[in-house]
């Protein structure tokens, strides 16, 4: 991608909303040169294609903004994954590989990790309490998903910060340019978490846990012995999967907390009546989700030739299925720009829908309520720091604030 188009990838990233707007009034899909992609803008658009799994593939969910240099691909050839994931299979293989997350994730699962997310919650905040002023990113946003994600799939709190970071600058080598001994610097990074994934599956297979980890080896091995080592293709595998869950687990779930505490305080009567009433948070949580949720979309590409929307579109067509549109559009959701957490919350998009409903959303939301409840308690009077002007990530994956810097 070059230059020019980046920038103008940019600025719809950092703010889609306008693009959504004026797709959603167009008639048929509106292709957007910067995602080379048709847009589905329209809540019913976006529905009938995530119920249409076996005309519209996965296979290029995740396709990259910026290819990455040759000598950036020559290190991450020395590493593991490159193989499809969750958000990348289809069919029974999507099945497949969705069924020990599901498993991880259960509802016993998150009940049990939330005495520690509490904990950790509570820690997090009183590291900065005194000092009157924070950066919310940085200091807790960044760091509460990663220490939560890490317990429930087995790490070591030690090894979390390596994968935090390895995530980080893995999401930084395929949707953000860099110059070419910068890429060099993210593989190895990202080489670095993969050596230590692959050394950590390793040991699980050797001593299983009660943990997702060993949920992960179980279904790829089902009758897995502590003596028999892994191939090498299994490895991959494992690798790939553990390294994608990692990435949903801690960035969308640190984007969702900013972008919630974000537009809370962009609205203080609606933060001050959270304050006063914390019952409205489950219905404070829906409402950021639906309002700017931090999954924008995915691609999509069409397996045979199909008219959605009056659009005819040829098979190998790419199609941006965006849920932060859907979750906008006034046939679905009354006043959609409008944040409101005094409104009912409806069925939204923020968390996918059908088969690739996120399994993780009771997580990410069970996060975002105790974070809420921390904030409203401990700081009734937090408020942006009016010299930290807050610019957002631009990037449609993980839509969040590059800073939040908060006073009180």
């Amino acid at each position: 991608m070059d230059r020019q188009l980046h920038s103008r990838l940019d600025e719809l990233q950092r703010n889609p909303y306008p693009h959504y707007e004026r797709a959603r009034q167009t008639k048929g899909l509106t292709f957007i040169p910067e995602l080379d992609a048709w847009l589905a803008a329209r809540d019913e658009d976006v529905r009938e294609i995530l119920r249409r799994p076996d005309d519209f593939s996965s296979a290029n969910a995740l396709r990259p903004d910026v290819m990455p240099a040759p000598a950036a691909l020559a290190v991450l050839g020395a590493g593991f994954g490159g193989r499809p994931v969750v958000v990348t299979a289809d069919g029974s293989q999507h099945q497949h590989l969705r069924a020990p997350v599901v498993r991880g994730l259960s509802p016993a699962r998150v009940a049990a990790v939330l005495p520690y997310a509490a904990d950790r919650a509570s820690a997090l905040i009183d590291a900065f309490a005194e000092k009157g002023h924070t950066d919310l990113m940085t200091a807790y946003a960044q760091r509460l998903p990663g220490e939560v994600i890490g317990r429930i799939v087995g790490l070591n709190p030690a090894d979390v910060p390596k994968a935090v970071h390895g995530g980080y600058r893995a999401e930084e080598l395929l949707f953000r340019p860099m110059p070419e001994g910068e890429q060099v610097r993210a593989a190895q990074d990202v080489v670095a978490m993969q050596q230590a994934l692959d050394a950590f599956i390793r040991a699980h297979k050797a001593t299983p846990q009660n943990d997702l980890c060993t949920e992960l080896i179980t279904s790829l091995t089902p009758q897995p012995s502590p003596t028999t080592d892994l191939t090498l293709d299994q490895r991959h595998e494992l690798v790939a999967h553990l390294q994608n869950f990692l990435l949903a687990g801690h960035l969308t779930t640190t984007a969702l907390i900013g972008t919630t505490v974000l537009h809370l305080l962009r609205h203080p009567p609606q933060w001050n009546l959270l304050c006063a009433e914390p019952d409205r948070i489950p219905a404070a949580i829906e409402e950021a989700a639906r309002y700017d949720t931090a999954l924008q979309g995915f691609r999509r590409i069409t397996t045979r030739a199909i008219t959605l929307a009056g659009t005819e579109l040829p098979t190998g067509s790419t199609v941006f299925v965006a849920f932060g549109a859907a979750n906008r559009d006034g046939a679905r959701h009354p006043r959609p720009d409008e944040f409101d957490i005094t409104r009912t919350p409806g069925r939204h998009l923020a968390f996918g829908l059908g088969v690739h409903t996120c399994p993780g959303s009771q997580l990410a939301r069970e996060q975002l309520r105790l974070t809420l409840e921390q904030l409203t308690t401990r700081f009734p009077n937090l408020r942006l720091a009016d010299d930290h002007p807050v610019t957002m990530r631009p990037t449609l994956i993980h839509r969040s604030p590059q800073t939040l810097h908060v006073t009180w």
